[in-house]
């Protein structure tokens, strides 16, 4: 049987008395794009934070390539961007991405030529030796997406990546995620942006913490007896 790359099972997170993940089940497989939409404050972040170890699951279980997480020997398998952007802004967009190529354990040999694919990917390449300080909140952005391509790995972790991000450079990384999954690597990505979820293989829809539905878009809006995965949201959501 194909190894599961992330499986939650059960998975309840509260903050106090808030009940933010409500028993919560989602399974991803090598070579699958998941997109996980949903409205601010459903639980997407959470769902990624407790799956990666850096929130405490209060009920439940987050595998990731079968083991809980925090996982020191897992970290090299997993490209993870969160929503809000973690660089050094006193250093370069290539000095950033020598950085976190060093520290994902990246051969030396290999470093400049990941640097190159990765840069051209995000449309930074001309960029690469200005302060971060400089950059614009879309250029972060791109930046942080480019760290978190570095190293081909098995399991890509996308939290919001195309927000501030032109509508030709989102098509590009989404050809890029596609690309990324023909090799076989699994994508979760969060996006507000519906027609992005068109894009993916399966589509998880949250609510108040729950997973209201997981299929692929074709069968979602079938489901739904709709036209757009944004339509199958809205009905979702009893406003349609």
């Amino acid at each position: 049987m194909t190894e599961k790359v992330i499986a939650l099972n059960h998975l309840v997170k509260k903050f106090g008395k808030n009940t933010i993940l409500r028993n919560v089940n989602l399974t991803i497989y090598p070579g699958q794009i998941m997109g996980l939409i949903g409205p601010s404050g459903a639980g997407k972040t959470t769902i990624i934070k407790t799956m990666l170890g850096m929130e405490k699951a209060d009920d439940g279980e987050a595998l990731v390539f079968g083991e809980k997480m925090p996982n020191r020997q897992l970290l090299s398998r997993i490209g993870y961007m969160a929503q809000a952007d973690a660089l050094y802004t006193d250093l370069t967009g290539k000095e950033n991405l020598e950085f976190f190529a060093k520290m994902k354990g990246i051969k030396k040999s290999q470093i400049e030529e990941e640097i190159k694919h990765q840069s051209e990917i995000v449309d930074l390449t001309d960029y690469l030796d200005q302060r971060v300080s400089t950059y614009s909140g879309g250029m972060m952005r791109r930046l942080s997406l480019a760290i978190a391509l570095l190293g081909k790995p098995e399991l890509l972790i996308l939290d919001e990546p195309t927000v501030g991000i032109d509508p030709a450079l989102r098509r590009q990384v989404w050809q890029e995620l596609d690309r990324i999954s023909k090799e076989g690597r699994a994508v979760l990505v969060t996006t507000h942006v519906m027609d992005e979820a068109e894009s993916t293989d399966v589509v998880a829809l949250i609510l108040d913490g729950k997973i209201m539905a997981s299929d692929t878009p074709a069968h979602l809006k079938e489901q739904y007896e709709v036209k757009t995965i944004e339509d199958v949201f809205l009905k979702a959501e009893g406003k349609l």
